[in-house]
C-alpha cells in the first residue's frame, strides 16, 4: 500500500510541477502525459488505507520498539518518527480538499491550490516512508 502510494503521489507531484509546454518526449512530458487527476481517488484511498494499517502495527512500535530506542538514547529517530505521526495527521486532514482541488479540474481554473496540496502531501508521504524506515531499521529491528 505505502509504495503504492509513494509511486501515485510521487508521480502526480512531478506532472503538477511539470510546465504545460514540456516537450512530448522530455523527462516532464511523460509525466504530463497521464492526466494528474486520474491519480487522486488513489491517493486518497492508499493513504487513509496505509494510515489506517500503520495505526493497526503502531501498538507494536510503541510496546517493543520505542523503548529500546529509548534506552539506547536514539532520541533524534523518535522525534523524527513524533514528527511523522504529526504530519500523517495533518494529512489526513488535508485529503478532502486534495480530493475537492482535484476532482473535476478544469483548464482555466489556476493549479496553485492542487500544485501546493499535491506537494504537500508528497512531503508527508515521503517524511513517513524515510523516517518509518530509519526508525524500524536503526538497531536491526524487522530484520
Amino acid at each position: 500500500m505505502a509504495v503504492a502510494l509513494l509511486g501515485a503521489i510521487t508521480h502526480q507531484t512531478l506532472a503538477a510541477w511539470a510546465s504545460a509546454d514540456a516537450r512530448p518526449g522530455s523527462f516532464f512530458g511523460r509525466f504530463r502525459s497521464i492526466p494528474s487527476a486520474s491519480f487522486a481517488n488513489a491517493v486518497v484511498v492508499l493513504y487513509a488505507v496505509s494510515t489506517l494499517l500503520g495505526g493497526v502495527i503502531y501498538l507494536y512500535f510503541r510496546v517493543d520498539v520505542r523503548p529500546e530506542l529509548e534506552r539506547a538514547g536514539h532520541w533524534h529517530v523518535l522525534g523524527f518518527f513524533d514528527l511523522k505521526e504529526h504530519f500523517a495527521a495533518i494529512g489526513l486532514g488535508l485529503l478532502p480538499a486534495y480530493w475537492v482541488c482535484w476532482r473535476r479540474p478544469h483548464a482555466d481554473e489556476p493549479a496553485q491550490a492542487r500544485t501546493a496540496l499535491t506537494s504537500i502531501l508528497a512531503f508527508i508521504v515521503w517524511w513517513g516512508f524515510l523516517s518509518g524506515h530509519v526508525a524500524n531499521n536503526i538497531m536491526g529491528f524487522g530484520s
